[in-house]
Formats: structure tokens, C-alpha cells, sequence
């Protein structure tokens, strides 16, 4: 009895245990069992940490390619739903690759995926419910009517993280491009990731492949930050875009590596006399050190719906490469709206087709019933402090007859044309502004101000809200003991 008193003695027989339990482990699971048991604690940096958390593997999830995870997710986000008033939940998705169509999130939760964990978008389009247009849209955008909703989905939500160790999200776009292109689509395809009406989300440190349609669409939310994002498909791919911030206030984009069909940034807010009618802006927006290849699109788009304003876009640090242009305005009139106070600085761009192109006359109408009276507005564009190489042309700026862009500004901008560019470098027509320090020289609607006002177009000094939003260390620990 004594000798079982003994702290020395307990201690041995601890120790004796924990070598039984994990012999019997390593003879159930073999090495890789243990090596995911070893990294099933990990720290992360979020918006917010949880005081619980579950594996996907306690729902039933089987991570084996062809077994769908559905329902599984689907259970144990209602299950943790139960704690987002109690230091809230995450929700850890092991190494393993999961099958699995739509599923909604919950709030004061977080979606963990492992570095060897891949979510399967499934091809089957019954796990794929189909939802009502959005408002400020009034369709579909590949049909008319109603749309598939997006894979990773959520609604009305708070403080909401989706992240991971650089996991992949594969949404398996092939079958639904060949849909698009056969004109195949009763519905518009689905998204890898849609947050609507919500606020303080996080989306981060993962990889984003094949989507079939935009990859992250954050629509009438606030408070969000998309970070460390690395997101690819192919560059023929269709209507691919990366990231799209739709009728959102106080958005943070910043370390993010884009190859796309698409635009990579494409700032929104709603489709002619739908989004005039519903009128929520996409405004204070940040977009930093971006990299982006789209040969058919552009890096960062303002438009074409934008119908309920664009105000207030803060870019720089942007790397540009084989793409087709590098800052791109889209509208026309019939839809309203306006694009105002866009700063641009520090960017570079290698191998394009234009650096600039503001468009006044994209068509593409969600029907007949715009007004053909909604004239948007375009002023106070600013783009400091850029170099570009192997362009073909430098600039093709055309406002709207009568009703031209105003306020534009470039400043400090050096352009190398390609060795086969266009004999004219510059193209404008409807817009006003002024240029400095601009090589080749602007066109004579943009007139040269001399070689002091190169710091013209100045970048705000001011911080926006989204800035101060600060992240913190976090700590996942699941217990087996």
C-alpha cells in the first residue's frame, strides 16, 4: 500500500499507460495516424478564438474522395450552434479529402481546415438547393431566375471565420463551364464561398481551386477581411473571379495570389435599376499586396454592377502579370450609380494589354426595364506611383457622350511598351483630368501640370475602420486522452 502511496511509483504507472494507449493507437491507425495526432494542436490567428471545438470525424465525416460529407458538416454545425453564446465553436476538418455539397455556417464559429484536408465541391446538382436571386440583382447571372447556392454558405451571421493551415476548397468547376458554355444552366452556377447580411468574417489561409463560378462573393455585410488567400483556375476558365466585395462596408484584401478567368478584384453593388432600387454602396475598401495573372480580365475592376455606388477604394502594392489590364472602370448608361474617390498607387505591372481602361458603354443589362435616363457618375480616380513593362497600350479611357468622367488623376506613372504596341499609346474620349510626370505622355484631355505636381493624386493619410481590426493568437487542442 505503501509502495502505491509513492509519487515516484504513480508516475511510472502514468507513464506505463501512456505508452499502452499509444502502442495501441500506433498498431490501429499506423505512423500517419499518429502524425495527425501530433498535429491536432495547432495555433492560428483570428478575429476571434472558441471555447469548444469538433471534428468533422465526430459526425460521421469520411474523408475518402467519394463518400459524401453533406449531411455531416450539416450536423455538426447545428451542433455547435449551441455554444455561439458560450465562447462559441470551431469546427476542425482533419487531412483527408471530403466530398460534400452546399452547407450553412453558423455564428461565433470557426471552419478549420487542415493542410492536408481538401473539401470535393460535389457535381451531384441535387446537394446544390437553389435560392432566390439576389435583390440588387433581380437574376440570376447566368439565367434568368432563381441560383445554386454557394458551397460554403451563410446568411444573417456574426463573427465568422473560415481558415486553415493553407487547406484547399476544389470546387471541381469543369462540368459546370461545360454547362455554361452549352448554355446548359436552368440556374446560375454556385460559388465556392458566399456570406450575405453578416458582419466581422474572416476568410483566410487557404487554397481556393476550380471554382465554378466567383470564388469568395462577400454581398450586403460589413467588417470583413479576405487574407493570405492564394486562389486558382484556368485562365479560360469563365466568369471565374476571385474575390468580389458586393454592396460591403469596411473590407480588408490584402496578401492574396490570384490566377482567374476572370477579374480578380471585382468591386460591386447591384445590376441597373435593381441595385438603383436597393441601394447599399460598396465603400472603404482596402486592397493591398495582391498578385494576380488574368489574360482576359482585369486585376482590379470597379463595376459593371455598380449600380448602387462604388466610393472610397484604397489599392496598393498590386502586382500585375500577363493580364489584360490592370485597372478597369466598367459602366454604361442604365445603370447609375457612381464610382468616386478610387486611390491606386505602387502598382507593377508586366505583359499587358492596357494599364488603364475605363469603359462607358459595357452593356450586358439584367433586362429591358433599365432606365435609360441613369447616368452613372466617374470622379476623383487617382493612379500614383506605378510602373508597367511590355504593354501594348497604355490607356483607353472613354467616358459617356455628354456625361464624362471627371476628376481622373495619374501621376508619377512610367509606361514601357511592348515592342509591337499600338502607335497611338494613349485613347481617350468623354473623361477630364490631369497627368504628371507621365510617360508616354497622356492624351491632351489629361494635360500635363509639369514635373511639381508629380505627387498629385495623393493616397488618403487617413486609417479606415477595417485597419484597427486586430487579430489574435488562437490554440486548437483536441484532446484524445
Amino acid at each position: 500500500m505503501e509502495l502505491l502511496n509513492n509519487p515516484r511509483t504513480t508516475q511510472v504507472i502514468a507513464e506505463v499507460v501512456l505508452a499502452l494507449v499509444l502502442l495501441v493507437f500506433l498498431n490501429t491507425n499506423g505512423v500517419e495516424g499518429l502524425k495527425a495526432l501530433a498535429s491536432d494542436s495547432f495555433e492560428y490567428r483570428a478575429i476571434s478564438c472558441r471555447a469548444h471545438g469538433a471534428s468533422l470525424k465526430d459526425f460521421g465525416g469520411v474523408g475518402d474522395g467519394i463518400t459524401s460529407n453533406t449531411k455531416a458538416f450539416q450536423a455538426a454545425i447545428d451542433n455547435l450552434t449551441q455554444y455561439a453564446s458560450d465562447g462559441g465553436s470551431q469546427l476542425f476538418v482533419p487531412p483527408g479529402k471530403w466530398l460534400t455539397g452546399s452547407f450553412n455556417l453558423t455564428s461565433h464559429f470557426t471552419l478549420y481546415l487542415h493542410k492536408d484536408a481538401v473539401l470535393l465541391a460535389s457535381q451531384d446538382e441535387n446537394e446544390w438547393p437553389v435560392i432566390d436571386p439576389l435583390p440588387s440583382y433581380g437574376r440570376g447571372r447566368d439565367a434568368a431566375g432563381g441560383r445554386f447556392v454557394s458551397l460554403i454558405f451563410g446568411i444573417n451571421l456574426t463573427d465568422v471565420v473560415i481558415t486553415g493551415d493553407n487547406g484547399t476548397i476544389d470546387g471541381q468547376g469543369a462540368l459546370w463551364w461545360e454547362k455554361f458554355h452549352k448554355g446548359q444552366l436552368k440556374y446560375t452556377r454556385p460559388y465556392l464561398i458566399e456570406i450575405m447580411y453578416s458582419e466581422n468574417v474572416q476568410i483566410s489561409n487557404l487554397t481556393l481551386l476550380n471554382s465554378p463560378s466567383w470564388n469568395i462573393h462577400p454581398v450586403y455585410s460589413s467588417n470583413i477581411i479576405v487574407q493570405g488567400v492564394t486562389i486558382l483556375a484556368p485562365v479560360t476558365s469563365p466568369n471565374t473571379d476571385g474575390i468580389n466585395p458586393d454592396s460591403c462596408t469596411n473590407t480588408r484584401i490584402e496578401d492574396c495570389y490570384i490566377v482567374s478567368g476572370d477579374d480578380c478584384v471585382a468591386v460591386k453593388s447591384g445590376w441597373d435599376e435593381y441595385g438603383i432600387a436597393y441601394g447599399m454602396p460598396t465603400k472603404q475598401l482596402v486592397i493591398r499586396r495582391l498578385t494576380c495573372i488574368s489574360p482576359f480580365s482585369a486585376v482590379i475592376a470597379l463595376g459593371s454592377e455598380m449600380s448602387g455606388g462604388i466610393q472610397d477604394v484604397r489599392a496598393e502594392d498590386i502586382v500585375a502579370i500577363n493580364s489584360e489590364s490592370g485597372v478597369r472602370i466598367k459602366t454604361a448608361v442604365g445603370r447609375g450609380g457612381f464610382v468616386k474617390d478610387i486611390y491606386v498607387r505602387g502598382m507593377t505591372m508586366k505583359t499587358m494589354k492596357w494599364a488603364f481602361w475605363m469603359t462607358g458603354n459595357y452593356g450586358s443589362h439584367a433586362d429591358n426595364n433599365y432606365d435609360p435616363n441613369a447616368i452613372p457618375v466617374i470622379q476623383n480616380i487617382n493612379y500614383h506611383d506605378m510602373v508597367a513593362e511590355n504593354v501594348t497600350m497604355a490607356a483607353r479611357l472613354e467616358g459617356i457622350p455628354g456625361y464624362p468622367f471627371t476628376g481622373i488623376c495619374i501621376s508619377n506613372v512610367t509606361i514601357e511598351l511592348a515592342s509591337k504596341a499600338k502607335k497611338v499609346p494613349w485613347n481617350c474620349t468623354d473623361v477630364a483630368g490631369i497627368s504628371s510626370s507621365v510617360v508616354p505622355q497622356p492624351c491632351e484631355l489629361l494635360p500635363d501640370q509639369g514635373p511639381e505636381k508629380r505627387t498629385a493624386c495623393n493616397f488618403p493619410e487617413d486609417s479606415l475602420p477595417i485597419d484597427n481590426v486586430q487579430v489574435q493568437m488562437c490554440t486548437y487542442n483536441r484532446k484524445y486522452f
